[in-house]
């Protein structure tokens, strides 16, 4: 008897349907990007210009142990309290004469800083600090600029320096762009980020 030769598979349509499945996968598949820490390094300067002398009482330092515990003007505290203790030394307006500031509205404790423009927050780790404390920790000290920003942007614009931030980075803000610059300029001026890391501790 003789054997029946099994019919040939039309393989052709599989190949479409694999192909309509990459592209599938592609369009649809989104892909994590790592994420960090935006920070803007300083100018270089000439290597003849001496550092300015800043007054022990305009540096508010930040320790971070191996074990992960926060010093803060060497006391103990906790992560929640940061913020608030960050916001009270660069509002603090303790300054008199030309260093005084006339939109400050902290306690002008003169033993604290003499106005944001002086005011510097040194971060110290220690090198075996665990990463996501050193994010939190970070993410407090630039939360304390922010809300200062956005209460004076409020005060002198009705609005929030983050929402005039999202309406000059909107191209489809119908607004002026170039006195919402300068505005933007003004409140950066204000309360300047200045936010120093000192060298990794190994103890």
């Amino acid at each position: 008897m003789a054997r029946r030769s099994s019919p040939e598979v039309n393989a052709g349509s599989m190949a479409d349907i694999a192909f309509l499945l990459l592209i599938f996968f592609l369009v649809t598949t989104t892909i994590e990007t790592d994420s960090g820490i935006s920070r803007k390094l300083p100018p270089m300067q000439e290597e003849e210009v001496e550092p300015p002398v800043i007054k022990q009482k305009n540096i508010f330092q930040v320790i971070v142990s191996r074990n992960n515990d926060l010093l803060v003007e060497d006391e103990l505290m906790e992560l929640g309290e940061l913020r608030e203790a960050a916001i009270a030394f660069l509002d603090n307006g303790g300054g008199v004469g030309e260093e005084a500031c006339d939109y400050c509205q902290g306690a002008r404790d003169p033993e604290s800083s003499d106005n944001p423009e002086k005011a510097v927050i040194m971060l110290v780790n220690d090198r075996q600090t665990e990463y996501g404390t050193y994010i939190a920790v970070q993410n407090e000290l630039v939360a304390a600029y922010n809300e200062l920003r956005d209460r004076t942007a409020q005060r002198l614009y009705g609005k929030s320096f983050t929402k005039m931030e999202a309406d000059y980075d909107d191209v489809n803000y119908r607004g002026d762009k170039e006195r919402l610059k300068e505005q933007i300029q003004e409140i950066r001026d204000m309360w300047p980020q200045k936010l120093s890391e000192a060298e990794p501790k190994s103890n």
